[in-house]
């Protein structure tokens, strides 16, 4: 990058930004500014759209996918850091940056783009295009967690404040991009009617092998035992935790502060047990079994 667009970048990016409200979903006001162009984003019909709620596995299921339709050649999924292979259409950085729709935009077909969008802001066209989407859902104890660390160290999001006062914000749907609970319900709702694959972190966690093949299955992509198996090594949070085009290392650190908070920091199912009191799991739980009734969800909080 341009030494005098870094700086301006850095310049922009001093102060944390506020969130508005779309159609009732907190979103940054970036965001907001270029809803009209987001709205109206022109999907195609090969496209394949990663969606999950913040901090649900989404640069992981990215590295796989691509890993998938690279055959798993390792150089080639080195291209790029993988926000540049994978644009998110909703991301709009100070200028003269470009948006993820005009990354979107200028890519060609086929696209794997990037979403945390509940399914009620999906662009249309998406819908009209039968594109295949493959949504990615986490436990809420453990997404809370992660995304308290991401929001502490991701100059692009508001200050998440001390634990207990974020442990409210986000069981009250008052951070970015809305409520979990709608989030996972809204898209597990959807998935009958659409060409979604819906997943679970914890099951990849559980059998990469197994989850992997199915994403492989559902972009219609057959791959040899040795490629799967050079997938599952490449894709485990070890080997990504160190490879640059996926841990976001190629990021300043005035927008990503890795010295606050690494971007890969655990990857693991279980670790809200380090941070959840005895009182706010026992208010989680309360809280939970009511936002979740009447669904057919189940999410594993521990393996």
């Amino acid at each position: 990058m341009d030494p005098k667009m870094l700086e301006s970048l850095r310049l922009s990016m001093q102060n944390r930004p506020e969130y508005v409200e779309l159609d009732g979903i907190p979103l940054p006001k970036s965001t907001c500014d270029i809803w009209d162009r987001i709205l109206s984003f022109q999907a195609r019909p090969d496209d394949l759209l990663i969606c999950t709620y913040p901090k649900a596995g989404t640069t992981w299921v990215h590295e796989i996918v691509d890993m998938i339709q690279q055959n798993g050649d390792v150089d080639k999924c080195k291209r790029a850091p993988t926000y540049v292979r994978n644009p998110f259409i909703e991301i709009a950085p100070p200028k003269p940056l470009p948006s993820g729709v005009e990354e979107a935009e200028a890519m060609p077909s086929p696209r794997t783009l990037k979403s945390h969008f509940p399914v009620q802001l999906i662009p249309s066209s998406f819908w009209e295009q039968n594109c295949k989407v493959i949504y990615v859902a986490r436990n809420a104890k453990d997404v809370m967690v992660s995304y308290y660390y991401f929001q502490k160290m991701n100059k692009g999001l508001k200050e998440p404040g001390t634990w207990s006062e974020y442990f409210d914000a986000f069981q009250s749907g008052k951070v970015a991009w809305g409520s979990w609970y709608d989030h996972v319900k809204g898209w597990w709702e959807r998935k009958d009617r659409q060409q979604i694959l819906y997943l679970f972190y914890e099951d990849i966690k559980e059998d990469p092998r197994r989850e992997i093949k199915k994403m492989a299955q559902f972009i219609k992509k057959d791959l040899a035992e040795e490629v799967l198996e050079k997938i599952v090594q490449q894709t485990s949070f070890q080997a990504m935790k160190v490879n640059p085009m996926a841990n976001y290392s190629t990021l300043p650190s005035f927008i990503f502060d890795q010295s606050v908070s690494p971007f890969m920091r655990k990857g693991s199912v279980g670790d809200w047990k380090n941070h959840f009191t005895v009182a706010q799991n026992e208010r989680f739980d309360e809280d939970y079994e009511q936002k979740m009734s009447g669904t057919s969800i189940r999410f594993r909080f521990e393996l």
